[in-house]
């Protein structure tokens, strides 16, 4: 069994002012967060949730695909995806970009 959603983001930089390094972000809200939150807590991927209520998964930009997690995001409600460098280079990314991504969930 397998759920897969796609949708398009923001890529956002985050990053504390005394820090050199800077973490990247697409936040996914609206009905796909909501449905990946229903398929979290319903499917065999609420076995052994990883911590902060966060979900794995393989997330794909082009042809760059990597396992990770989404994290709960209080702000938008929805989840947030962190994008490492090495897909940022691979894609040519850069902040402000708007992104097509494809989650898979992954079991535990």
């Amino acid at each position: 069994m397998s759920e897969i959603f796609e949708t398009n983001a923001l890529l956002v930089r985050w990053a504390k002012d005394d820090q050199s390094g800077a973490w990247h972000f697409l936040t996914i809200d609206g009905e796909i967060a909501d449905a990946i939150r229903i398929a979290a807590i319903s499917g065999p991927w609420l076995i052994r949730r990883a911590g902060f209520g966060s979900v794995k998964v393989e997330a794909r930009i082009g042809a760059t695909r990597w396992a990770t997690s989404l994290f709960p995001h209080k702000s938008s409600g929805g989840w947030l995806l962190p994008v490492k460098l090495a897909v940022r280079r691979a894609e040519t990314l850069t902040a402000g970009d708007v992104v097509a991504v494809k989650l898979r969930l992954l079991e535990a």
